[in-house]
């Protein structure tokens, strides 16, 4: 599906703000120990921030691993952003798959906190790097 260019600040606004309302959820997760669904949501954040990014750069793709590629690629690699960005995504996708699909997996508070500080990090990272650009 190609966006047309009128709609594309507009999604990518949707996006950030789809980022941001992972932080609520996520939260609301950790908060009642609901620590496997908290992780979902962290990844979920850096997803939709990542989303917001490639939408920016006139990139598309519905892959996961497509996308975390594409970001190594032209924004890592060349130096854009952060290596510490790209750990924190590595982490939280890394979490979530063996949240979502591990035979059994079990995920502290702890854990589940350090991420959720992560997600936070990462979509102010993504924000004001989309900022610089404009």
């Amino acid at each position: 599906m190609t966006i047309e260019e009128e709609n594309r600040s507009t999604l990518i606004a949707y996006r950030l703000e789809q980022a941001k309302e992972m932080i609520k959820d996520s939260e609301l997760l950790i908060a009642n120990n609901s620590f496997r669904s908290a992780t979902n949501r962290i990844y979920y954040g850096m997803f939709y921030a990542l989303l917001a990014l490639a939408l920016k750069y006139r990139f598309e793709t519905s892959k996961h691993t497509q996308l975390l590629g594409w970001f190594s690629k032209n924004f890592i690699s060349q130096g854009l952003i952060e290596v510490k960005y790209w750990k924190m995504l590595k982490n939280a996708y890394s979490n979530r798959t063996n949240a979502d699909y591990a035979n059994y997996t079990e995920l502290s508070k702890e854990e589940a906190v350090e991420t959720f500080s992560d997600l936070k990090a990462f979509i102010i990272a993504i924000e004001t790097f989309l900022q610089k650009e404009e």
